[in-house]
């Protein structure tokens, strides 16, 4: 029942390790380190990159990380049955940045990310919620990126729904 004290203090540890010059993630965490990230679907990597972009941008902070990761575990329990995919969603698979889905450029690129997100499949060099993502989800409504993730979790491969969603959080932005 303590699962997000865990991750929060292992993200304060590393975050200790990233500001005082490690930039090896890898020797950021021990075993027991591994095998919690394990147990709630998380690579060491996706981890690290919140680490880094706090660390450098002051965002995602460290609430959105825990809440992010919290969209991951559910989906992880929930859909997968606690068994990890080993499909890999690789930067060649995405949607350009220019893509369009209802007008919306960036859209379809930020949907397959927070689906491959959900699933642990991203390719351990991106990142869902990167700077791109930020401003995306900013510009588009405030969207929190982990109601995004819930959203696209809801629609399924729906699309246009998500697309719905999109919109009409800009709309109450409006």
């Amino acid at each position: 029942m303590t699962w997000n004290d865990t991750f929060l203090a292992l993200f304060d540890r590393c975050l200790g390790e990233y500001t005082a010059g490690n930039k090896d993630y890898n020797s950021y965490y021990s075993e027991a380190d591994l095998s919690f990230l394990n147990s709630i679907g998380y690579k060491p990597r996706e981890l690290f990159d919140f680490i880094e972009d706090f660390g450098d941008e002051g965002e995602p902070t460290r609430s959105t990380a825990l809440l992010i990761a919290a969209v991951r575990r559910d989906y992880f329990y929930v859909v997968q049955g606690g068994v990890a995919s080993t499909t890999e969603i690789t930067r060649d698979e995405l949607p350009t940045f220019g893509d369009l889905l209802g007008g919306i450029g960036y859209l379809p690129r930020i949907v397959k990310k927070a689906r491959a997100k959900l699933a642990g499949e991203l390719d351990p060099d991106m990142m869902f919620g990167c700077g791109g993502d930020r401003n995306f989800l900013r510009t588009h409504g405030g969207i929190h990126p982990a109601d995004f993730l819930r959203n696209v979790w809801a629609c399924g491969e729906d699309d246009e729904q998500v697309l719905a969603y999109v919109k009409a959080q800009m709309d109450c932005d409006a």
